[in-house]
């Protein structure tokens, strides 16, 4: 069997910040994708910037710049980042890029030609920040549902999708695909609040701004956000380009990961899309909750934004990884702050981890000269513990594939206890004062053994970290599929702290 898998984020609006909580669609699909590369897939991550609309041709035109030099500056920023979180993505898609321009024009007229789209005349209710279009009875208060803000009276000729004529279909493909949409609330929500309510054609070009990509028949028109923006996915691939090797090959994607505001766009709209095209639908889409900060979302105008790189440089990377990646059920909507940052980078980094990894090497250094000793024979309370070890990669591959992140950490991290408790229960220095070097030989080795174990386990999640106990093992060899794979008689390298506890007054 061809182990492909191909996942991707949302590309991203470039607002001129990114904040944490963009980051932790991010994280995780970069520890997902650095997982599944770990089983031998051939894996395809794909995250980007979507830079088309009137909200970034204003912002350009306010700070006296060209929009294409205004969203520019803004992606070399976003790839600093994604690099300083230690993002592994196989591409980085523009919605500026000329290839994808071409696409996107392609896949219009493909849809007009065949009487999917038509030329029409849009009255309406729009929200600019979130480039949506609203019916008064979609309204919340008389504002955009999404975000809040106001909305305003739109009249413009515009091109519009027939997405009423794909209902049916669509309705049909989420009874007999209930894996599409996860988790299942997302997908409760999309049929109730907007599939059965019956679905209105889209609005799917604007004649008001032109900074988008120009509709090639009618080049007053540009295409309107979402057909630009969701044809990425496959446009990244080479979809209607001379050249589509990788969309042969890695389409339909296995893994569209998406922020809870944006479902209704990638469940519906993407979907039809696909189906106008005759194309196969993704095989999930799952939609994360936000990252919030005491209950309210992460903005400057709130005034609780801090640049993501001010805690990677102040806490590390990987305690910044695990905080996203452990603390946030995934689905539901989580609280990020700087105290439950440094609780989680305590307890279970600088308490567990780095206290077993350290004390571990430090007993080898002082019992056996920081030689790997041998492994003899084997008591209850050894197999106890191999045997977790031996089942944790099981473990952690079923909660992955239930997306379910933190409860495969949770599991490395159970490892790091029990050998903690395992410390507690053989007592080593009782061992060495007894010159009971036979049974102390054991226990160090299996110590040692469960290291690697585990820092084969973290490795897609806390990469640097992974490194540094591989270093400190003096091992390259990442073989766990038998327990005492480590080489009696080789040195060990220094240990090294992994984590320093952190003690700061916020």
């Amino acid at each position: 069997m061809d182990k492909k898998y191909y996942i991707t984020t949302p590309i991203y609006y470039p607002s001129g910040t990114f904040h944490i909580g963009h980051c932790y669609t991010t994280v995780i699909a970069d520890a997902i994708a650095r997982y599944k590369r770990s089983k031998g897939y051939d894996v395809y991550f794909l995250t980007g910037t979507d830079e088309h609309g009137i909200k970034i041709q204003k912002k350009a035109e306010e700070k006296g710049v060209t929009p294409q030099e205004y969203v520019d500056a803004i992606v070399a920023d976003t790839k600093e980042l994604w690099e300083a979180l230690g993002i592994t993505y196989d591409k980085f898609i523009r919605t500026t890029d000329d290839y994808h321009v071409e696409t996107v024009q392609k896949i219009f007229k493909k849809l007009y030609d065949q009487g999917d789209i038509y030329k029409g005349e849009y009255k309406g209710k729009y929200c600019t920040p979130c480039e949506s279009f609203w019916t008064e009875s979609q309204l919340v208060d008389g504002k955009c549902p999404d975000c809040g803000r106001e909305v305003y009276e739109v009249t413009e000729e515009a091109y519009f999708f027939k997405l009423s004529k794909y209902q049916k279909r669509l309705e049909e493909y989420l009874e007999s695909h209930p894996e599409f949409i996860e988790p299942s609330s997302r997908k409760n929500e999309m049929i109730n609040n907007f599939i059965k309510p019956g679905l209105e054609d889209l609005c799917v070009s604007r004649t008001s701004f032109n900074w988008g990509v120009p509709v090639t028949f009618d080049e007053k028109h540009v295409v309107y956000v979402w057909i630009d923006a969701l044809s990425n996915y496959i446009s990244a691939l080479g979809y209607l380009s001379d050249d589509d090797t990788l969309f042969k090959k890695f389409w339909p994607a296995d893994l569209h990961i998406v922020g809870k505001e944006i479902v209704r766009f990638h469940t519906i709209i993407w979907p039809i899309m696909l189906m106008a095209l005759d194309l196969p639908l993704p095989k999930k889409v799952f939609g994360h909750g936000w990252l919030v900060i005491d209950g309210g979302k992460i903005s400057k105008s709130n005034g609780n934004y801090r640049d993501p790189r001010e805690y990677i440089n102040e806490y590390s990377v990987d305690a910044v990884r695990y905080f996203l990646l452990r603390e946030v059920p995934f689905g539901s909507d989580g609280n990020f702050t700087e105290e439950a940052l440094i609780a989680r980078t305590n307890g279970d980094l600088a308490n567990v981890l780095g206290n077993l990894v350290n004390r571990t090497i430090g007993m080898c250094k002082k019992y056996f000269d920081n030689v790997i000793p041998k492994q003899n024979e084997l008591n209850e309370i050894d197999n106890a513990l191999i045997d977790y070890a031996m089942e944790l990669p099981n473990i952690v591959e079923s909660n992955i594939d239930k997306l379910d992140i933190p409860a495969a950490l949770e599991a490395i991290i159970e490892l790091f206890r029990k050998c903690n408790k395992y410390i507690d229960e053989t007592m080593p220095w009782v061992l060495a004062k007894e010159e009971d070097k036979t049974r102390l030989e054991t226990v160090i080795y299996n110590l040692l053994a469960c290291a690697k174990h585990g820092a084969v386990a973290l490795k897609p999640f806390l990469p640097t970290t992974s490194e540094s106990i591989f270093e400190q093992l003096n091992i390259t060899d990442e073989n766990i599929s038998e327990f005492a794979t480590l080489e009696s008689g080789k040195t060990l390298n220094e240990a090294k702290p992994l984590f320093m506890r952190i003690d700061k007054t916020l």
